[in-house]
Formats: structure tokens, sequence, C-alpha cells
């Protein structure tokens, strides 16, 4: 068992949380805060991009293969938003490419660069 506690400042506001892993690994604190903050980036860098931009953690479709099919059409998009070179955020990119033809094929022309 792994306990990490977790100290943030913000402003005059100090927060700490307590978090708990079960691990297979040997007892190395170095290699498991690698193995957490690897964990966390993905967390970070994905699914936090997919509740932002696809507003996900509401999503309430639950039955047969759907809720599996969206996610794999949300994380597909996610990256093809990525390759547009605009600097727009991706939830602008997912609106303009609704509302804009041409900026959805800008989008679907970045995604095909370097392919062949």
């Amino acid at each position: 068992v792994v306990m990490v506690r977790s100290t943030r400042q913000l402003w005059n506001k100090t927060t700490t949380e307590v978090r708990f892993y079960i691990s297979s690994l040997p007892s190395n604190a170095v290699r498991h805060a690698q193995v957490i903050r690897s964990h966390w980036s993905v967390e970070n860098s994905l699914h936090w991009v997919l509740d932002v931009t696809f507003n996900e953690d509401a999503s309430r479709i639950r039955q047969g293969d759907a809720a599996q099919n969206l996610g794999l059409i949300r994380r597909l998009s996610v990256s093809l938003l990525k390759r547009e070179p605009s600097k727009l955020s991706l939830k602008m990119k997912r609106y303009t490419a609704a509302m804009d033809d041409n900026f959805m094929l800008k989008i679907l022309a970045a995604s095909a660069v370097g392919e062949a």
C-alpha cells in the first residue's frame, strides 16, 4: 500500500489530500512517485480534455456498446483537433468546426499532413 500526501497552496488557502494506492512494485518511493505521476499525466492530458471539450463526465449513454463507441469517437476527435495548428482552444475548434464547413475541412486536412 502506498500513501501519497499532496499539499496544494492557492493564494491564502492550503489544502492537503491523502490518496492510497495498491501496488505490486518493490518498496521504492522514487519509483512509486514516477508511476503515480505518469498515471496523473494521462488523467490530466486526456480525460480532463475530454471532459472540458466534450463534457464527457455528464454523458448519460450507458447501454450496449454506445458509450465505448462514443468514447472512441471523442478520442479520435481530440487527436484531430490537436493537429489543427490554429491557437484556438480545443473547445473553440470543435464549435467552429460545427459552424464552418471550411474549418472542418482544415481540421481534416491537418490530420492528413504527413500521411502517404
